[in-house]
């Protein structure tokens, strides 16, 4: 098949995809940094507290696959500037709020911002660049601003908050998204797609991810036999089944089914959701670790988090690269492999274990792995996606990312949940026995995820590109 390449990009595009992606990723390690300030200026009890967190996550993943498809249907650049528009709104209020009530709802609208910008982020790099050395490049960066992100969060996060105050850290968002906001003006411009927006679909579709991912969270509150999770289950499994029924018989769906006649896409999105969730249950349990636990300030606990952000961004400057010789399935393999060494490790911390060398290695360790595994199953997953389901193709890379994010802070909540129920005295430690079989619940489930990518991922070596 002859292969026409996109024209040339503005020099800054890519530029402006990755800051995009950088400021997405930086509100959610700075929200975590900013935990233990908001729990204490609204009183929020510990069963409230993630609810700072889930509700992001809650609206971000169950809009993603609406936000990918507004952006097949009526252009992505344009789609990606409201979600912006939105974003940075929603960020103002949640400077600004009165009450944990008032911050929770900031965050949900700062999802539907994020909802509409990420998965056109994604959809933009893939239609954008051209596929081999440029586009694995902008993959690379893509990533390498996910870890850039981490280290700013975490960095600024706990400058700002020590200093100015946890609002800051939200009204940071402001001055960046607006430079962000104008710097779309430099991206190309997608022409619309002439095709209907299903209506219906995406009203189930929604609300089936909505309440997958409520039920989730509730899980972490309320264990996964109480009624409202099963019902949250029933009714989120129910609804998206009827929404696969409905792609199936319309002739404009809103997810074409083929999207996952790939294997090796279907493989990727299932993966992707593993990583998910190593990522944001490590950084939510180690965070308040840090803090409750070894006693360390904001800006410490920024700085014990370095070892992480340093493992994602060399983890993404090389898997760019040997994703260009390596094949895939060999490359995120080995990536989970080492990402199970390093949360296996974590698994041993207690209250008077030295952060050097052993937190720090193993932060290291799971980071490098998941960030390699995380760019090398990207590439894979949007791989070949025709120009009129990147969005939402696209978006599904998303979703899975943050419903695994969701499923990964029930999991580590639930531990840390138990293991305060152990003694009275480790009311406030996440680092016993629950914490220990959550870390190596997650080592194993990095290990599953390697053998799956193994069998599953079938996608050609790549062409050493001269």
């Amino acid at each position: 098949m002859t292969h026409h390449p996109t024209p040339p990009p503005h020099p800054a595009a890519l530029l402006v995809i990755s800051t995009a992606q950088l400021m997405l990723v930086l509100d959610d390690t700075i929200t975590n940094i900013a935990l233990p300030a908001i729990a204490a200026e609204f009183s929020l009890a510990p069963a409230a507290l993630p609810w700072v967190i889930n509700a992001y996550i809650l609206v971000f993943g169950g809009l993603l696959l609406l936000g990918g498809k507004l952006g097949d249907v009526f252009g992505r650049r344009r789609v990606l500037a409201i979600g912006l528009a939105i974003f940075i709104a929603a960020s103002a209020v949640a400077g600004l709020s009165w009450s944990g009530e008032a911050l929770i709802i900031a965050r949900a609208a700062q999802g539907l911002g994020a909802a509409m910008a990420a998965p056109n982020l994604l959809a933009l790099i893939s239609t954008t660049f051209d596929e081999g050395p440029a586009r694995n490049k902008a993959f690379a960066a893509y990533g390498a601003m996910s870890g850039l992100g981490i280290i700013g969060g975490v960095l600024l996060g706990g400058i700002l908050a020590s200093t100015l105050g946890w609002r800051s850290v939200f009204l940071i968002n402001i001055p960046v998204g607006v430079a962000l906001l104008i710097g779309t003006r430099l991206l190309p411009s997608t022409p619309p797609h002439r095709q209907r927006l299903d209506i219906p679909s995406a009203v189930v579709g929604t609300l089936g991810l909505i309440s997958l991912v409520l039920a989730i969270t509730q899980a972490s509150e309320m264990g996964w036999a109480a009624p409202p999770v099963l019902i949250s289950v029933i009714v989120g499994g129910g609804l998206l089944v009827g929404f696969v029924i409905m792609q199936r018989t319309r002739q404009e769906p809103m997810l074409p089914l083929s999207v996952f006649h790939d294997i090796s896409r279907s493989v990727s999105y299932v993966v992707v959701l593993f990583i998910g969730a190593g990522l944001m249950g490590t950084f939510y349990l180690l965070t308040l670790y840090f803090q409750n636990v070894a006693g360390m300030g904001q800006m410490m606990t920024g700085l014990a988090f370095l070892p992480f952000s340093f493992g994602v961004i060399i983890a993404s400057v090389i898997g760019g690269k040997l994703a260009e010789r390596l094949p895939a399935r060999l490359l995120a393999a080995a990536g989970l492999v080492i990402s199970s060494g390093g949360l296996f490790s974590l698994a041993a911390i207690k209250p008077d274990t030295a952060y050097f060398p052993h937190i720090a290695i193993g932060l290291f360790l799971a980071a490098l792995g998941l960030g390699a595994a995380f760019v090398v199953l990207t590439l894979t997953a949007v791989r070949d996606l025709p120009v009129g389901t990147a969005g939402v193709g696209s978006s599904l890379v998303n979703s899975a990312q943050q419903i695994g994010a969701a499923l990964g802070l029930a999991v580590f909540t639930a531990a840390s949940a138990g293991a305060a129920a152990t003694s009275e005295a480790e009311a406030l430690t996440p680092t016993s026995a629950g914490n220990g079989t959550a870390f190596i619940v997650a080592a194993a489930l990095m290990l599953v995820g390697a053998i799956i990518v193994a069998i599953g991922v079938r996608t050609p070596e790549a062409r050493v590109h001269s």
